[in-house]
């Protein structure tokens, strides 16, 4: 696949084909994943993005999911009647390293978002995200997958980890990285078995509440 090649895709309108019943195709309840082979916020894809936000709106019933790492774009690229947020949208903004993680979540924490996701991955160095935690929903961690990959210690993961369970947040850890460090000893992993291996760790967290449901009560 080529991602620096930006089109819309076959299934660009996926979220509201009908069936010839007048149903729509994707029933309600499900999620749609935005872009998730480039970025929503993309520059190359202005002239179409208006498109997706009136078919989220008329899609009310779906949540849709996005990731960027152009977060400092966010309010430049959403409609007028945005306001505090759609609330059938969550928001990822990924984060690789301390630099891009004080950069873009010191943005981040401060965009009228209901549903946010901080997205470390692919993670290349140890990372303290603890005072970016406020409202956040999930923080997702990987490593990168590739013959040539940066590598991911077992021990970042296990860092970040803490830092959800000490502020009560969602943690999923998705994906080994290709060349993988544990206990000081280095792996390569096939990339089929990288979220399997990662499932096997077992290190998923959830607390009682989310940041959502605690800000209600």
């Amino acid at each position: 696949m080529d991602t620096d090649n930006i089109v819309k895709t076959d299934n660009f309108y996926a979220p509201v084909a009908k069936k010839k019943s007048g149903d729509y195709k994707i029933k309600p309840g499900q999620t749609v994943y935005l872009c998730f082979s480039t970025d929503f916020l993309i520059e190359e894809a202005d002239a179409w993005r208006p498109e997706c936000w009136q078919m989220i709106r008329e899609r009310s019933d779906l949540h849709f999911l996005f990731l960027t790492k152009r977060i400092d774009r966010f309010m430049d690229c959403v409609p007028e009647d945005w306001n505090d947020g759609y609330d059938n949208v969550s928001v990822g903004c990924t984060v690789e390293n301390q630099d891009r993680a004080d950069y873009r979540l010191s943005i981040f924490n401060e965009l009228p978002i209901r549903h946010k996701n901080i997205i470390c991955q692919p993670l290349i160095e140890e990372i303290d995200i603890t005072s970016y935690l406020d409202n956040i929903d999930l923080v997702v961690v990987g490593g990168e997958s590739d013959r040539n990959a940066r590598p991911l210690d077992y021990a970042w993961v296990l860092s970040i980890r803490e830092q959800c369970i000490a502020r009560k947040v969602h943690f999923e850890f998705r994906q080994c990285g290709t060349h993988f460090i544990r206990d000081g000893k280095s792996y390569v992993l096939a990339t089929r078995d990288l979220c399997s291996q990662a499932r096997k760790a077992n290190i998923n967290w959830q607390p009682a509440f989310s940041n959502n449901e605690r800000s209600m009560t």
